[in-house]
């Protein structure tokens, strides 16, 4: 790899530290075995994500990336670590060797070697004999071309590429139309016009600027109709308004070395031409470009978390998970074309569903700056959308898959003293819309016709006049479970608002959960489970089995999870299930290996709704059983390499419970509690803004969280602490310390009060 020998030297020279922290992160981990992580390059919240897409019959290409497959390009954004469809693949290049005759004809071409990455760099050969480079800036690439000595050199810009998908689920992206203009200097312009993926978006525009450094020995513009052969278009310019007809451009060059500079706007090619030009200007070199990469990822990033740690695969989970946890959503302040306001701007949420738990409450303590900012833009989302973002792409709303959970998100910025230039009164009128007005299902998706799964609460008609919601609505249970969490979520901001009529009623709201709990239902032994009901009452389900899918009463995660979701009423739900030691021996059945009758065990690793179980011991007063069963999940499901995690990313869910798992704590989002379990490391230092920090030491253990991992003491501040969780204010409003004494058996250190459970009566 002949760049990465002199990225090693000159990454020092950008990194005041004397450590230079991207050297620990693996940008292949997690590409393989359904995490589907972005292995190409990007700034943090960059909106360029420069890298390859690879084709492969019959399997989809979430981030681009597979590793097998043939180059259909190399393009300019991308996605991070989803499932459901690819999105994205858009404005791309493709290099290629001789005489191209038929440029617009879905040419591919063959990988020759494994690629290879870090930050800010890639690099692909193909097998024609092209090395393919990339870099990036926050809105525009760099591409460094090397042809095969004495061939013609050949770059193909082909408007009409995206990522396909194979699923036949309908959410396949489409080329909706587009143009490209070559200009006498050589240069090119132009956009292109796409719709649907994961998200069903309607038609979106990018928009496009590209330069070359060398001269073209010659540069044509082309179209295509259907599998017609592809026709040179002599003018320079060539454009479409159907999906039918493909554009695209292929410029040849006799030069071995050819640099490629290209921006993206949402606004217009002036602006992608801005954005080309402001960040790599004509003459910036390669190798700048990653250093500047490299040194953003440092301070921005990377050195927010400093540990004296010296085992190599636990940097490498911390790093990389930091590093994969800043890739989206996507900082497009300045670049929105629904409206003009002089808000920030972020998009690319995927999706709250997923990030909620735990992952904005990580981003709000190490991004503050930044947090506040994705807080105003949700809240300008509903002043001109109508409705918060569950999820976003493309500038379009759309998949909710359960509750309104940036309720969620907007209640736990506000507990946790988020203000600055935050508006709450607005973002209180956009948590009650959500909670109060029913969205238009339009338009219909296919995959859950009964009611809108782009933005709010579809089901909110059998919620607000039953209590509960009936099968009319598809994954009703777990929607249920959910708005009693989202409505927690608005009662905590109307208290803090002064607003106490609404905070009665909406805490009253999010005990609705129990409508849906049916004592009698019984599995494995044990009895009480929230389940389906209609009006003449409850209706039987398999409870280890009826998780699936958008059409299914539980969504992704069964009865037994779900049941365990609504945390806020926590004491009320041990009372139902029958008490601590009746909850205590169901929690241990879900971490039983072939406890339902199968391999595995219940508790599944790769889904989100899961991600607080192995904590909830807590609750019953067990702190040490959190710490050995979540250590034991992160320690046994996570890994370094290309298959090191246990499912989807999620943008980065799957990596920040892991890093609170390596922290040793863990949020309930929607409070300011934070559960104590256990750190892995003797000492960790997080920055928190503005001079604060919190300092995480440990002595008794072996330094990596492998062994000797349970409490046998601790002090906070400086004091010594015997409730098993803490608060915002008392270790991250103004900084603070935590001190912890492991040992190799667990002690009864606790005898406080437990962990908050404010609906329960």
């Amino acid at each position: 790899m002949r760049y990465s020998r002199t990225l090693t030297s000159l990454s020092l020279l950008v990194v005041s530290a004397a450590e230079d922290f991207t050297k620990h992160v693996d940008v292949f981990m997690g590409t393989q075995n359904g995490g589907n992580d972005f292995p190409g390059v990007a700034r943090p919240f960059g909106m360029v994500k420069l890298g390859p897409d690879l084709l492969q019959s019959g399997t989809d290409s979430y981030s681009g990336y597979l590793s097998n497959g043939a180059f259909s390009g190399f393009s300019m954004m991308h996605e991070q670590g989803t499932g459901g469809a690819p999105k994205y693949g858009t404005v791309s290049q493709l290099p290629l060797v001789g005489n191209i005759s038929d440029p617009l004809s879905n040419i591919t071409v063959s990988r020759k070697v494994a690629d290879e990455g870090s930050i800010g760099y890639y690099k692909a050969q193909t097998g024609d004999g092209v090395e393919v480079e990339l870099s990036a800036s926050a809105r525009a690439g760099i591409y460094r071309y090397n042809f095969p000595s004495g061939s013609q050199g050949n770059v193909l810009v082909d408007v009409s590429h995206v990522l396909p998908s194979f699923r036949g689920q309908g959410l396949g992206q489409n080329y909706m139309g587009g143009d490209l203009l070559i200009l006498a200097d050589g240069h090119y312009e132009g956009s292109g016009v796409y719709d649907n993926g994961w998200n069903e978006a309607p038609d979106w525009t990018i928009y496009f600027c590209g330069y070359f450094n060398s001269s073209a020995t010659s540069n044509k513009t082309y179209s295509a109709t259907g599998a017609a052969k592809s026709v040179e278009q002599p003018s320079g310019f060539v454009s479409s308004s159907s999906g039918s007809t493909r554009v695209g451009g292929l410029f040849s060059f006799s030069d071995s070395e050819v640099i490629s500079r290209v921006g993206i706007s949402w606004i217009s090619t002036k602006q992608a031409c801005d954005n080309v030009n402001s960040e790599i200007p004509a003459g910036t070199s390669f190798e700048s470009v990653v250093d500047g990469a490299v040194s953003d990822w440092n301070t921005e990033v990377l050195s927010k978390i400093v540990t004296t740690n010296t085992n190599d695969t636990s940097l490498s989970l911390l790093y990389t998970s930091l590093y994969f946890m800043h890739l989206i959503p996507t900082n497009q302040t300045g670049e929105n074309p629904g409206w003009t306001s002089s808000e920030p701007y972020y998009q690319d949420i995927f999706t709250f569903w997923d990030l909620f738990r735990c992952s904005t409450s990580l981003m709000q303590i190490l991004q503050p700056t930044a947090y506040e900012e994705q807080i105003r833009s949700l809240i300008d989302i509903w002043r001109f959308d109508g409705y918060l973002p569950d999820a976003r792409s493309s500038n379009y709303n759309g998949r909710t898959q359960g509750g309104s959970n940036a309720d969620n998100v907007l209640a736990d910025a506000y507990v946790k003293g988020v203000r600055g230039a935050v508006n709450w009164e607005d973002g209180y009128k956009a948590m009650v819309k959500d909670a109060e007005v029913t969205p238009p299902n339009y338009p219909v998706d296919p995959m859950a016709p009964d009611s809108s799964t782009h933005e709010g609460r579809g089901a909110l008609p059998d919620w607000l006049s039953l209590g509960y919601i009936t099968p009319t609505f598809t994954r009703a249970v777990s929607r249920a479970v959910e708005y009693a969490y989202n409505d927690f979520g608005l009662y905590q901001v109307a208290s803090g608002l002064g607003k106490d009529d609404d905070a009665r009623k909406y805490l009253n709201r999010s005990r609705n959960w129990r409508n849906h709990w049916n004592p009698d239902q019984t599995s494995l032994g044990f009895s009480g489970f929230v389940v389906p009901r209609n009006s003449t009452g409850f209706i039987n389900v398999d409870t280890l089995n009826a998780g699936g899918y958008w059409m299914d009463p539980y969504y992704e995660a069964s009865a037994w999870a779900y049941s365990f979701a609504d945390v806020h009423d926590m004491q009320e739900m041990i009372k139902m299930m029958g008490g601590t030691e009746t909850v205590l021996n169901r929690l241990n059945t879900m971490f039983t290996e072939g406890a339902s009758g199968s391999s595995g065990t219940i508790f599944d690793p790769t889904n989100e709704p899961m991600f607080n179980l192995p904590y909830l011991y807590h609750f019953i007063d067990r702190q040490d059983l959190s710490v050995s069963q979540s250590r034991k999940v992160a320690k046994s499901d996570y890994s370094t390499g290309v298959t090191g995690l246990p499912g989807n990313s999620d943008a980065g869910a799957m990596q920040t419970w892991l890093l609170w798992n390596m922290i040793g704590l863990y949020p309930i989002t929607g409070q300011t509690t934070f559960l104590i379990h256990s750190p892995w490391f003797e000492s960790m230092t997080i920055d928190l803004g503005d001079g604060k920090t919190l300092h995480i030491t440990s002595t008794g253990g072996d330094g990596n969280g492998d062994t000797n991992i349970y409490v046998q003491s601790l002090k906070v501040n400086g004091q010594a602490w015997e409730r098993n969780w803490l608060t915002w204010d008392d270790v991250f409003a103004k900084g603070g310390t935590l001190e912890f004494e492991l040992g190799p058996t667990a002690v009864n250190w606790t005898s406080g009060e437990l962990p908050p459970s404010p609906a329960s009566e």
